[in-house]
């Protein structure tokens, strides 16, 4: 159900949200948003999977070719998520979701993301002399997140932390 928790071990736990809108469940503006937000994400994987393909067909460096396969996976898991959830289950609010259920709790492009990987490694209290945050309590790693969005991460690390190696600068 929403909101349901498996604690795993003390620093990793499986808990149950759904993300109604962009990265780090930023909302986008109503209905409408969600379907531009919906139709953005399908260009998108479009563009990453002909990104992908090109750097196939080109023998890219296998890092490339990795950490852009890791990427068009992640878009493509949630924007699975993100096309299709609202008309396969009805809501999970104070019960389990029914998949096929007659009556669907969004519309095609619509849907909602499923974020479940939850890591709170450290919970303490921001230092009282700190300006605006003094005194209130927090968690280190609180994002809750799915192995789509893991996947995106991934790829996109690798891009960064070997950018000369997968993008060689050619010497005019």
């Amino acid at each position: 159900m929403l909101g349901q928790e498996i604690f795993v071990f003390d620093w990793f736990r499986i808990h149950f949200i759904e993300n109604n809108g962009a990265a780090w469940g930023a909302e986008i503006g109503g209905e409408i948003g969600k379907l531009i937000l919906s139709l953005f994400r399908l260009c998108a994987i479009v563009g990453i999977g002909y990104w992908l393909h090109k750097s196939i067909k080109n023998k890219e460096h296998h890092l490339l070719i990795m950490a852009i396969s890791l990427i068009f996976s992640g878009a493509l898991g949630n924007i699975i998520d993100s096309v299709f959830y609202g008309v396969l289950f009805d809501h999970s609010h104070f019960q389990l979701a029914t998949l096929f259920a007659e009556n669907p709790y969004g519309t095609l492009l619509h849907g909602k993301v499923v974020d479940m990987l939850y890591f709170p490694m450290w919970h303490g209290t921001f230092p009282p002399w700190l300006p605006k945050f003094g005194g209130s309590s927090f968690t280190f790693f609180n994002a809750i997140f799915n192995v789509a969005d893991a996947a995106i991460s991934l790829g996109v690390g690798i891009l960064i932390l070997f950018g000369k190696r997968v993008f060689p600068q050619e010497n005019n």
